[in-house]
């Protein structure tokens, strides 16, 4: 069965953008670097699954966490060099119908070095965006350019809360932040907007569930997280 993104889904991505609100910046006086790093071989670190596509998830790595707890301090991200980053766009994932997900269903065609280079103020780092071409984009998409074309539109119809206004709250929850991200998208509702947190409560992503129409839709309970009362924690680093 394939699971190449059907023509009409990609029209119905294009025209969400001419709905899209400007993104608030999540990426601060970023300069991509002239030159990237090589890429080293993508390795699938599971079997490829070709299975019928029934919506999809928008991940966005809460990035101050990241480069506190696991990032390379001399990479793009963390370091500072090529500027500073708040949310950032880990990938979009298809989601199956039934069952597993699909994934790696192609490791090539490889992204060229320009298309990565101007993807890195949204996901900083060369390397994950072409893991995220060759373990998901490639099984909804043709080729990694258009993968990365549909990821940017909806990442840009996206406003960001200010996570770091929320960390300083002592009595902040999951539910908090939510409603934050609601009231700044007022199309999307809590139950749509998925986090995966840390095992002591620190927040590592925010994930967005989105229709096979790429519209906003109920997360599922592997998607969803902690419940809204739930405690939260934000790291500050920006």
């Amino acid at each position: 069965m394939t699971t190449t993104m059907p023509k009409r889904l990609s029209t119905l991505v294009l025209a969400l953008a001419l709905f899209a609100v400007p993104a608030l910046a999540q990426s601060y006086q970023c300069v991509p670097p002239r030159a990237l790093e090589p890429i080293k071989p993508v390795k699938p670190d599971g079997p490829a699954r070709r299975t019928a596509i029934g919506g999809y998830t928008l991940a966005a790595s809460w990035s101050p966490d990241h480069c506190k707890t696991r990032g390379d301090p001399a990479s793009m991200q963390c370091s500072g060099r090529q500027g500073r980053f708040g949310f950032i766009l880990h990938g979009l994932w298809p989601e199956a119908a039934r069952g597993l997900y699909p994934q790696w269903c192609a490791t090539l065609p490889l992204p060229s070095p320009e298309l990565l280079r101007r993807n890195l103020c949204m996901t900083p780092s060369a390397q994950l965006l072409v893991h995220e071409w060759a373990k998901h984009g490639s099984c909804m998409a043709k080729t990694p350019a258009q993968y990365f074309k549909v990821s940017a539109i909806l990442w840009n119809s996206i406003r960001w809360p200010d996570a770091d206004m929320l960390s300083r709250r002592d009595d902040l929850t999951a539910g908090d932040l939510r409603q934050a991200f609601v009231a700044a998208n007022p199309s999307w509702k809590a139950e749509q907007v998925g986090l995966l947190v840390s095992g002591n409560g620190w927040l590592r992503e925010v994930r967005l569930c989105y229709s096979k129409r790429f519209r906003p839709a109920r997360c599922g309970p592997h998607l969803f997280g902690p419940a809204n009362t739930a405690p939260l924690k934000i790291w500050r680093g920006l």
